[in-house]
Order: C-alpha cells, then structure tokens, then sequence
C-alpha cells in the first residue's frame, strides 16, 4: 500500500468585483518560500507519494499561454530528484481571473482540458497521475451553492450550474489528457459525506444531501439516465435535459477514487436552528471512515484510496488518530477492499479559508451551534488583525509556529513519527507478502 502526504493547496484568485481576498495557502503557509524544505520532509516522512497543487490560476495566464518554470522546478524535484509519485491536482477550488464567469463560465470546461492537455503533455514520464478537480461536491457548494468563492452562485440553481460544468470540465479533462500522454492515471477525488436527521421531519433532508454529495460522481460516470432518483431533481433546479443526456454518452474511465475524510468535519448531524435546518460536524471517528470506504467500494467497484485525512487538535489526538484510521483502512484492504493507499492530508498546518474573507466563517456547518440565528447569519472564525496563529488549522504532521516577525517555522508534531513508522511497517509487510 502506497503512503502519501498532501501540501494543502487551495488556490481561489478572485476577480477584482469579489468581496475577497487572494485564497493561495502555498503563499500563506510559505510553501512558496520553502518548497525544497517542505518536499525534503515528504520523503524524510517516509512517504513514498505527494498530492501536489499545481496552481492553475498562477500557471495559465491566458489562454493558451502558460507559465511553467516554478512547476517545473518543483516536479523535477519531487517526481524526479526524490522519486515521489506525484498525484498533480489540477483544480483545487480556484480558475484563472481571466475566466470572468470562473465554473460558470461558458469557456471553462475547455479552458479547463486545455490545462489539462498542456500539462499531461509536458510533464509525461515525470507526473503520470493526475486529479482533475479536487472535491467537486465541495466546489460546488462553496462556489455555486454559498457563494463564498467565484461565480459566488447560490442556492440549488446555482449549485447545479457550477456542478454541472465542473463535471464537464473534468470529462473533457480526462479525455484531453489520455490524448497527450495514453499512460496517464486518473484520480478522481471526492469528498465523503455522513447526515443524520436528529428529528424525523429532518430525514427527507439528509436523504437528498446524501444523494447530493454522490451526484457529480454519478454524473461523471454516467449514471444519471431519466430514470436515476435525482434526474428530474436536477432538471427542477434548471439543469438542460439535453446536457444530462450528453453525460450519458462517451463516459470517462477512472482509474482511482479517492475518498477524502475527517472524522470531525465529514459527519454532520442536521439540527433545526432559528427557523432553518443547520449542520453541525459531530465525530464518528474510525467508525465512519470504514463505513464510507465500503459504501464506495460498493457503489462503484472502482481501486480506491484515502486522499485526504486528518483531524484538528493536539499532537496526541493526531497521532491517534493516524493510528486508528490507518487501522481501519489496513483491516478493510484485509478483508477484500482494494484499497491502494493512505494520505494524510496535509503535511504542514494551514490557514483557515475564512481568512480570506475578513475572518467570516466560510464552512457549510457551524462553529457554534448554540448562537442561534447570530451564528447562523454572521459567524466569525476569527480576528484578521491577529495574524495568522488565530488562523491556523492544527491538522499537519508538521505544526506551524508564527514567530514575531511573521515567520512560520516548521516544527515536527508527535504524529510525525507514528506516520514514518506505519509506512516503514506496511511497506516491509508488503514486501515480504
């Protein structure tokens, strides 16, 4: 079983009419300073592959033109010098500012697949695994359901217009991609979703949050025919019934699916707060993360693996959980679930996302649920002004320390070496089965 890292990437560069800030976390945790540090540290983790942003906005400038040279700096570092498996994320969150409509734009699923093209191309041989789009349902809700991120859509119609397009994009992705090199891999990455109603009336809406959080998915490999239970769904939210029959022709292959979990952020209890129904993350520790692994091997048969997770807290409670869940996925592949490998996700603490927007709490569940409506309408995660420490989320085998001057040092966490001796142990156990 393969072990991987991943360096949070999250790359959102507004046009100048959003209400926002630049949202790049390889800028905000230095990662752009200290890159050759950060990928010593993959491979001296014991990490044998990387999840890898690659920063589409900042890469194509316009289309057609490309801006390669920190790429191919830090590819050939990582794939080449180290020998990293690099699995090259291609869209995490954001589009370049010159697509004025971002996923709703007409031009985005081929400006995406032009990415897509020019990318495989140049760096075949070198990456040969390639994630089309990070999370599609979350990029959905944040950017066409909340409005949080461009288009900053919201409601249902909006969800279905960014969804819509997004699953077209990575259609055209793939296929562009196996063109410009045939040896490519393809890894498509979802988010994983747990909702439980807490009172009766609330389980007609978790039920369609859960058929939700499959939908690109489906969509993506063709499933949603007339007859699928969120056809005419997608058609009352203004989906084209003639662009739902078009998924259903020349349906791409996936050759991974990667499932993405956090015990404390995936589950979500839906409870009744002022007048609407809210989310608030609950823990189902290892439990879910079994759970949500075999429904996918299940629903789709396709080789799996974890592509993200981790939990927020102290270095004891990430060490345990580094152990437990690697546990579980070790006990699932046991038993018949072809699941190739475990990441933890990410490497290094990053910043919150809300600290792009004034410090508003940018999450679909809410901090704190006992505000009632204050918190439902203006949660605030924290105050800009304090730099970011407030801000840092204590996820990373690597802790981030802000020193007086801004300067984040890396610092290793308790979790560090638990993740170093579970990949030495599983790759001598593999070897010797």
């Amino acid at each position: 079983m393969t072990w991987l890292l991943g360096i949070e990437d999250t790359c959102v560069y507004p046009p100048a009419r959003f209400d926002m800030a630049p949202l790049d976390e390889h800028e905000l945790t230095e990662h752009n300073l200290r890159w050759r540090e950060d990928l010593d540290s993959v491979r001296g983790l014991g990490a044998s592959a990387l999840r890898y942003g690659v920063n589409w906005p900042l890469v194509h400038t316009a289309p057609g033109t490309f801006e390669w040279s920190v790429l191919d700096e830090r590819l050939r570092y990582a794939a080449g010098d180290l020998g990293l498996t690099v699995i090259a994320d291609l869209v995490h969150y954001g589009t370049p500012t010159w697509l004025e409509g971002s996923f709703a734009d007409p031009g985005y699923p081929a400006a995406i697949a032009e990415f897509a093209a020019a990318f495989a191309g140049r760096y075949r041989g070198l990456v040969e695994h390639l994630t089309p789009l990070n999370e599609p349902v979350t990029t959905a809700s944040f950017c066409g359901l909340r409005g949080v991120w461009p288009p900053a859509l919201s409601g249902w119609t909006g969800w279905t217009t960014v969804a819509l397009s997004i699953v077209e994009g990575i259609r055209r992705s793939i296929a562009a991609a196996r063109v410009a090199n045939p040896d490519v891999v393809i890894v498509h990455v979802e988010a994983s979703a747990i909702y439980t109603a807490t009172e009766p009336d609330l389980e007609a809406h978790a039920e369609l949050l859960r058929a939700i959080g499959a939908l690109p998915t489906e969509l993506l490999l063709g499933r949603v025919d007339s007859d699928h239970p969120m056809h005419g769904w997608l058609l009352e939210q203004g989906a084209d019934a003639v662009a739902l029959a078009g998924f259903l022709r020349e349906v791409p292959a996936i050759d991974l699916l990667g499932v993405n979990y956090y015990p404390d952020l995936t589950p979500r209890d839906l409870v009744p707060v002022a007048g609407s129904v809210e989310q608030i993350a609950v823990n189902h520790w290892a439990a879910g993360l079994r759970d949500r692994l075999a429904w996918f091997a299940e629903r789709y048969a396709v080789p799996m693996l974890v592509t993200e997770t981790s939990i927020e807290g102290t270095e004891a409670v990430r060490a345990d959980w580094l152990a437990d869940s690697a546990r579980a996925v070790l006990d699932l592949r046991n038993s018949g679930l072809d699941i190739r490998g475990y990441t933890w996700w990410p490497l290094l603490d990053f910043v919150d996302w809300s600290y792009a927007s004034g410090g508003r709490n940018v999450e679909e569940f809410l901090l704190d649920p006992t505000g009632g409506e204050r918190t439902a309408k203006a949660e605030v995660f924290a105050d800009v002004s304090a730099g970011k420490t407030a801000f840092l989320r204590r996820m990373g085998l690597l802790a981030l320390e802000e020193q007086p001057d801004g300067r984040l040092v890396r610092v290793q966490t308790a979790a560090a070496p638990v993740f170093r001796d579970l990949a030495a142990r599983v790759a001598e156990a593999d070897h010797v089965g």
